[in-house]
């Protein structure tokens, strides 16, 4: 078999600035500080930004026990816009977990703790730890 990837090396979300700041299992926290080239049309950060951020908790939360999971469906709700200079932090935490699949709601919060957008995500686990 292969072996498993490991959650913290991830090119894609190094590149957009995301940071891993803790991971166990069915929980996260990855952090980003909004810059310049994370800005849409609008001059607010792209929802594309803050997406990365939330997956990248969700994908480290539910790849941190000895399971490979691969997300089946998620969503984004962006409730608040932030600038530049601000550190977005984004948990997640296992809320549910039957069979093959679970379910992971992940927080976007700002440095005030106030929340930005909510993500909740629904994996399959691809492999039994049993």
């Amino acid at each position: 078999m292969a072996e498993r990837p490991d959650s913290a090396d991830d090119p894609f979300r190094e590149r957009v600035g995301v940071d891993l700041v803790r991971a166990s299992d069915g929980a996260a926290t990855a952090e980003l500080t909004l810059a310049e080239s994370h800005l849409n049309v609008h001059g607010t950060p792209h929802g594309g930004a803050l997406y990365t951020l939330a997956d990248a908790a969700f994908d480290a939360a539910e790849n941190a026990a000895d399971v490979d999971a691969v997300a089946l469906e998620t969503s984004m709700s962006y409730l608040e816009a932030c600038g530049v200079g601000e550190t977005l932090a984004a948990s997640a935490e296992r809320r549910h977990d039957r069979g093959r699949t679970a379910l992971y709601a992940v927080a976007v919060r700002d440095e005030a703790g106030d929340l930005v957008a909510e993500f909740p995500g629904r994996v399959y686990k691809v492999e039994s730890s049993a």
